[in-house]
């Protein structure tokens, strides 16, 4: 039987949720179905569990990049000093000129801009235009529909796309049948490439199974 993922059940995980990202989950069944996250309420809690870290409890649609100069030397010690070449005050409280050097040259991101353009967006934090490129190849196989997202990457946070971007991402990594071993921290390394904020997805999970068990 397949689960169901009804809004009075969000409201309860993210009682703060962005209308978009509701908006966007009022008509995701049939998606979810379609790319076999709702097919087991183990598949539906660790989804949700990761798009919920990713997403801030459904409250950001873009990664902020507002750091200081304190901030960035933690987040990336070998870019910023002591440990790295850059100077955090010149980096701090400028989101643009952040990603463009922390993000520029590399993920696919080949053109100046790039980085702050193709800066993480979404449901679970598409980053890099490689990744709105791969994006855009999966979904072109389910849906012909689907728009380019290198072209135009504020739809990967529309309500119309942002369900599907995640759900696609999420099957073509193999999260759904890491989600069938409950092996949250296999399907933290594939969504994250790491396994920051591991705790706060460990806290997400417990919530979500309350909910879809």
């Amino acid at each position: 039987m397949t689960v169901q993922i009804t809004l009075s059940q969000l409201a309860k995980l993210a009682p703060s949720a962005r209308s978009s990202y509701r908006d966007a989950f009022s008509s995701a069944q049939s998606i979810l179905e379609q790319y076999e996250i709702t097919s087991t309420p183990l598949r539906v809690a660790h989804f949700m569990a990761q798009i919920l870290h990713e997403s801030g409890g459904l409250t950001i649609q873009f990664e902020s990049l507002n750091y200081s100069p304190e901030r960035l030397a933690k987040v990336w010690p070998i870019r910023f000093q002591p440990k790295g070449p850059l100077v955090s005050a010149e980096y701090a409280h400028n989101p643009e000129k952040l990603a463009n050097s922390v993000y520029g040259g590399r993920m696919g991101n080949t053109d100046p801009g790039d980085g702050f353009k193709y800066r993480g967006r979404g449901l679970l934090q598409l980053t890099g235009k490689d990744s709105y490129r791969e994006a855009s190849e999966i979904l072109k196989k389910y849906n012909p529909e689907s728009p380019d997202f290198v072209l135009d990457p504020d739809q990967a946070i529309s309500s119309e796309w942002c369900v599907e971007v995640a759900a696609a991402e999420w099957r073509s990594k193999g999260c759904n049948e890491l989600a069938d071993q409950d092996l949250i921290r296999s399907v933290t390394k594939k969504i994250n490439g790491g396994l920051i904020g591991l705790a706060d997805r460990e806290e997400w999970l417990k919530r979500t199974k309350n909910v879809w068990f």
